[in-house]
Formats: structure tokens, sequence, C-alpha cells
């Protein structure tokens, strides 16, 4: 930075916990299903994890994935990517860094909201059922998961509501209450949807023992950057756009998001195979 400081250094004074994204890309699993894949970066984790310590980070993300395929998705995939979310967590624990733990099911596809569901109870039961067995401090543990929805391609519409219920009842099924927070990604979803499904999230009449809040990409970030164009000009157009979303996500994580209150409309931004 201009003042000497590193970046983590940097955003320490500003009051922001510096973090990173630990996982080193998907490649194919060769003993899933076609089209399935796994993520990489097991080897000498706890060598980088450590180093990542050191340099200021104080937590971490890992993703993987699981795309649903004729309503559903390989027990091969299944397993092999818990133990790997169960590893990684566990060895980031060990190397100081709180664990941000993302079993993405996929909104690509022509699944319906109910295979979804069905689909992520499967994959986050196996997900905790590996930590349980690696041993997690569930209490300096965060889950990244996706929302219960239809595919992408499906043709079908699933109201907010019906969203926020399939969510939590799904989450309730199978993660223990000593988690602390779920913060959900936006994974193709419009800015508005992803602001409208956390707050109906958090509005669910279903039992809910965690924080529920939000870890987007995409849904916080696309109308800022497009206002912001990378010029100089565009500065304080881009800050107003990311304010207003701020401030949106912040309201649906406590349940008090007002549709009247947002954009008029807003564009999908799924990206059939989009890659990180």
């Amino acid at each position: 930075m201009d003042d000497g400081s590193s970046f983590p250094e940097y955003c320490v004074k500003k009051g922001i916990v510096p973090g990173i994204k630990t996982d080193q890309g998907l490649a194919p699993l060769i003993e899933g299903a076609p089209g399935e894949e796994m993520t990489q970066g097991l080897d000498n984790y706890i060598t980088r994890a450590t180093k990542y310590y050191k340099a200021g980070a104080r937590f971490c993300k890992w993703r993987n994935t699981y795309k649903i395929q004729n309503g559903t998705v390989s027990e091969a995939l299944v397993r092999f990517n818990a133990e790997t979310l169960a590893r990684y967590a566990v060895l980031s624990q060990v190397a100081g860094l709180v664990p941000i733990v993302e079993p993405e099911v996929m909104i690509d596809g022509t699944h319906t909201i109910e295979e979804c569901a069905r689909v992520s109870e499967r994959v986050w039961s196996e997900v905790i059922a590996a930590l349980h067995r690696h041993g997690i401090s569930w209490e300096v543990c965060l889950l990244k998961p996706n929302m219960v929805v239809p595919g992408a391609e499906s043709g079908q519409k699933a109201s907010a509501r019906e969203v926020g219920d399939m969510t939590v009842r799904t989450l309730s099924r199978t993660i223990p209450a000593a988690l602390p927070g779920i913060t959900f990604l936006s994974g193709g979803l419009s800015e508005v949807q992803a602001s409208e499904y956390l707050n109906a999230i958090n509005t669910s009449k279903i039992p809910r023992p965690w924080r529920l809040t939000f870890s987007y990409a995409r849904a916080l970030q696309s109308s800022a950057l497009l206002a912001w164009g990378g010029k100089d000009e565009g500065f304080a157009s881009g800050r107003k756009v990311l304010l207003h979303r701020a401030e949106m996500n912040s309201k649906a994580q406590l349940g008090k998001y007002l549709r009247a209150e947002d954009d008029k409309t807003s564009q999908s931004l799924y990206v059939k195979g989009h890659k990180y």
C-alpha cells in the first residue's frame, strides 16, 4: 500500500478482518459421473495455511461443487468432496484460520426445487458427518451453502417464501446448532433475488439456531462494477451502488428487507458453467 503496509495490515487498520481463498480450483473427478469435478489444493496445505496466517489472514474459504444431473449427483462425488472439505477445514483450524466450508449445489441444470432440496440434504449431511469424523471445532467454523432453488434451466418458478422455507427446512435436517453462522452464496441469482430470498430465510417460521447471512460475490458486486467501469469518474457511482446492495442485504439478514426499497428490475447473473 502507499503507506508501506501490507494489504492485510491495511485492512486491519480499517477494521476489516482479512481472509483468503485457499483451494486451487476444480479438476475432473475421474470416479464420478461425467462432468463432475473435485477441488484441488490439499497437498502441502498446512504449510500454505500457516504462511497465510503469518501474513495476516484470519479466515479462509474452500469451494467444492455439485452439479445435479438427471435429478441427482453421484455418491462418489458426495463422499470425495465431503472428505476434501473436512480435511481442509480441520487443517485450517490447526493453522489458526477460521474455515468457511463451501459445498455448492449449483444452480446449473433443469432440476426442480424439490430435487435441489433432496440433493442438498444428502450433500450437507455427508459434509457434516465428515467434519465430525475429522474433529472439527464447530464454534470456529462457518458454512457457505447454496440456497434451495430450482435449476436455472428448469423453467420452474419458486416464490421467495418457498425458497426461504425449503432452505431452512433442509438446513434444520442436517446442520448442528453449534455452528455459529451460515453465509449463503448467490450462485447466479439476480441481485434482487439474492436479497429477497435471504430475507425470506430470515423470516421463516421454522426454527433457525444459526446466524443466517450473506457471502455474495456477483449479487453484491456486479452492478457496482458496471457503475464504476474501472474509471476514476465512475468511482462515486460505483460506491453508491455498492452501498445500496450492502444495505439491502444487511436488512435481509435481519429479516427487514422491503422489496419496494430495492431496484425495480434486476437481471439474472447466471452464466452456464461459470468458472471462478
